[in-house]
Order: C-alpha cells, then structure tokens, then sequence
C-alpha cells in the first residue's frame, strides 16, 4: 500500500511540475501584460518601466526560474492590479468558493444517489423513465443557461431569492442550486447504470434464491460493490464543481475563485492568473489522488498493479 501511494504522489507531483511550466510558458506566448494593464494611450517608456517593475525585461528563462524558485517557496508575487500578495488576493476567495462547491457536492450526493438506487430498483417503470428524463434535462442544460433561468424565476418573476451578492445565506441558494441539480443529474445516471449492472450479477440471483430481502439485496450486496465505479463519478463531480466556477460564480456575481479568474484573465493580471490555474491544477491532482487510493483501499487487487 506504501508503495502504491508513493507511485502515485511521485506521478502527482510530476503532474503539477509539468502544469506550471505549460502554465508559465502559454502565458508569457497569449500578449504582453503591460499593453493589457496600461491604457491603450501608454507610450514605449511607461511599458518599458511596467517590465522593468515586474521583472519581464529579463530573458524567458529568468522569468522561468525565478517563478518556479518562488513558487516552490509558496510565493506567487504580487497582483498588477492592486500590488498586494496575490496569496492574499486568492485564499480570501477561497472560503466563498468552498461555501458553493462544497454545499453543492453534498446536495448534489444526497438528491444523485438515492434517485439513481430507486431507478435502478424499479427498472423500465414510469418511476425509472422520470428519473432518468429529469436527469438527462438536467444534464444536458449549460450551467451558466441554468444559472440565469434561475435568476429570471426566483429573483426576477418571484422575487423570493437575491440574484447576486455573497452578503447573506440566501445568496448562496441560487449558486448552490445550479451547481447540485447539474451535477446531481450525472449522479443519478451513473448510479443507476452501475446498479443495474451489479443487480444482473450472478451472486445476485443466488442471493434472492436464498430469499433475501430485496433492500438487503441492495445494502449488503449490490451498493458495496457499486462504491468503486462510483469512486470515480465523485471524483468528476468534485473536479467540476471547482472548474464550472469559473462559469457560474460571474452569473451570480459571487466572489470566489471562479470570478476572480475570469476577472484576472479580463485585466491580464498575470500572477493571478497563474497562481489560480496552479491551484485549481492542484486540487484536480489532490482528487486523483484520493481516488487512486480509495480504489486500492475498497478493492485490494489494484494495489497489486
């Protein structure tokens, strides 16, 4: 088991290696930061003076050097927009982010996988087929299109729920809800196709011969080994939930790491945006991590390979 984790954090850390380079090198090729935070009116000298204050006069492999030497000591710069840490900039956008995707994940978990288990139980009946349109609705609808559907009903025609802000809890319904519905919907297919597989298994069968009682069936016996394709579906669900931030937090004007993203990428503040993409990389490579051993954990013939 030692070795199996240590296998993957070596390749973890090879993963985040490699995403700050490609992070480093795609940016420096998208435009020059001083013409995207100075006016379009900046004279030669102004952009001269923006390089030399931020370090970009020096050659790529400097710049390189020097971002990766800070980087590993946790220092990510300062932000051109408002000279403060972009560490700042980013961890006081963290605590909103984490209220959204983490409330999300759990209603997402708790609406997903009990509508998937009912599907998969009553097969082909009129409970199986609406389950599984609304989740394809639900699926199949753009988060951001969700979002604004939301706002036009709740905010606008019903006036029941605030349309952005962060200021209160009831902000958070709105962004919460485009969120879990989305991702609840994925779920609750893939709950129920990897039920129904397990319920046609052989060991199956021989348990209702022997008269066991079907919702016995389903907890001893089929859910436990559902747990390891599932594994994966919340894993996805997680990585998503932070990576679709970057499309619904602006819709709502919620101020977490996904609005801050966008609003960095908008300004060409450089630093931010690097620090954010290492962060969001980081986390997608946490997940994977925790995935990998979850699945050695829950079935011991993967830790042999």
């Amino acid at each position: 088991m030692t070795a199996f984790i240590l296998a993957r954090l070596v390749r973890a850390i090879a993963v985040l290696v490699f995403t700050v380079t490609l992070v480093f090198i795609v940016l420096r090729l998208s435009g020059d930061p001083a013409q995207q935070m100075l006016s379009d009116n900046a004279g030669p000298e102004a952009l001269a003076a923006f390089n030399a204050k931020w370090g970009l006069d020096r050659s790529i492999p400097e710049q390189y050097l020097y971002y990766v030497t800070n980087v590993l000591r946790g220092d990510f710069g300062v932000s051109f927009a408002d000279g403060r840490e972009v560490f700042t900039v980013v961890s006081e956008r963290i605590p909103k982010t984490l209220i959204v995707t983490v409330s999300a994940f759990i209603v997402s978990m708790l609406i997903g996988i009990p509508a998937g288990i009912l599907a998969a139980m009553r097969r082909e009946t009129a409970l199986d087929k609406g389950v599984m349109a609304g989740a394809v609705l639900g699926y199949s609808v753009p988060n951001f299109l969700l979002g604004l559907t939301f706002i036009f009903v709740f905010a606008v025609w019903l006036r029941v729920l605030p349309s952005s802000g962060s200021s209160t809890w009831n902000h958070a319904i709105l962004p919460v809800a485009t969120f879990a519905l989305f991702n609840a919907a994925a779920v609750a297919r893939f709950m129920r196709s990897t039920l129904i597989d397990v319920l046609g298994q052989p060991y199956i069968a021989a348990a209702r011969a022997d008269g066991i009682p079907r919702w016995e069936i389903i907890i001893r016996h089929a859910l436990p080994n559902a747990a390891i394709p599932m594994v994966t579906t919340l894993g996805f669900v997680a990585g998503g939930l932070l990576g679709g931030s970057a499309l619904i937090e602006p819709v709502f004007a919620w101020p977490g790491l996904g609005s801050g993203f966008v609003n960095a990428t908008n300004t060409g503040d450089l630093p931010v945006v690097q620090a954010m993409i290492v962060l969001f990389t980081a986390f997608m490579v946490a997940v994977n991590l925790i995935v990998d051993v979850l699945y050695a954990v829950l079935d011991p013939k993967i830790r042999k390979h």
